[in-house]
């Protein structure tokens, strides 16, 4: 029986990831996940793309005391309770995210550190995902030790680079693939799978350090097929995504089991 290996969040997208033990999977995914993301003075979203050590600032968010600490790789910290302000709205992918700024210390601590103006917005829980109806997103163990092989890696590629919510042990490379528009049972959740997930050069990049180290996109164009999302967009495909269909607590250890129906 294929189990949950791995859990990761982002409460800022971009950011070091957390991993907890257990996760409440509501109908917008992990509350906790993706709560805030950083755009520039021109509204624009700052991502890895932009600039990959936003992987070195860890972070720790409290969601029902709404309390959030980020620490910085100098050492500097910028913590404490969130306080809301104007309301600004983000292109997500084409796709519009409104949420608010976030008042405090946090974007001129982020400021400081990236050297150019930044600021931070908390959206609404589910909203600022990359794909629509993608709150869940996993990947098998065997597809990251595959992928290690294939790219002559030493070992399997830390799937931290791919920034999935679960990781899955159990499973042979790349069968989760076949969970496709099939619905799974997450531990006590019930979701179904949408389709795979297209991969940037962002997963190019060292996951503690953000600098470029493994050419993950050579190594899937070199044996994986080429697929394309819900628009008809082809692209390199790694890992899979979907909706949540029942809310349910998830665990490391539970079990994820494909329904026949």
């Amino acid at each position: 029986m294929p189990t949950v290996t791995r859990i990761s969040i982002a409460p800022v997208k971009g950011l070091a990831l957390v991993h907890p033990h257990q996760v409440m999977l509501e109908q917008a995914g992990v509350r906790e996940n993706r709560r805030f993301h950083i755009v520039d003075a021109d509204g624009r979203r700052y991502n890895q793309l932009r600039n990959g050590a936003l992987v070195q600032i860890e972070q720790e968010y409290d969601d029902a005391a709404q309390r959030l600490a980020l620490r910085f790789p100098d050492g500097r910290t910028a913590g404490g309770e969130i306080a809301l302000g104007a309301e600004i709205t983000t292109d997500f992918y084409g796709r519009p995210v409104t949420g608010r700024l976030v008042e405090g210390p946090w974007s001129e601590a982020l400021s400081r550190w990236a050297r150019r103006p930044l600021r931070l917005v908390q959206a609404a829980p589910g909203a600022a995902v990359d794909r629509r109806l993608g709150h869940v997103s996993l990947v098998s163990k065997a597809s990251l030790e595959e992928l290690g092989r294939q790219g002559r890696h030493d070992g399997a590629v830390d799937g931290r680079r791919f920034r999935m919510l679960f990781e899955v042990d159990g499973v042979g490379a790349h069968d989760e693939d076949d969970w496709i528009k099939r619905r799974l049972r997450i531990g006590a959740a019930l979701v179904r799978l949408r389709g795979d997930v297209g991969r940037c050069a962002i997963t190019t990049q060292n996951p503690e350090t953000g600098e470029p180290d493994f050419d993950t996109l050579k190594t899937l164009a070199a044996y994986r097929p080429v697929t394309a999302n819900e628009a008809g967009k082809k692209h390199l495909a790694f890992g899979v995504y979907g909706e949540v269909l029942e809310p349910g607590r998830v665990a490391l250890g539970d079990s994820v089991e494909p329904q026949t129906a």
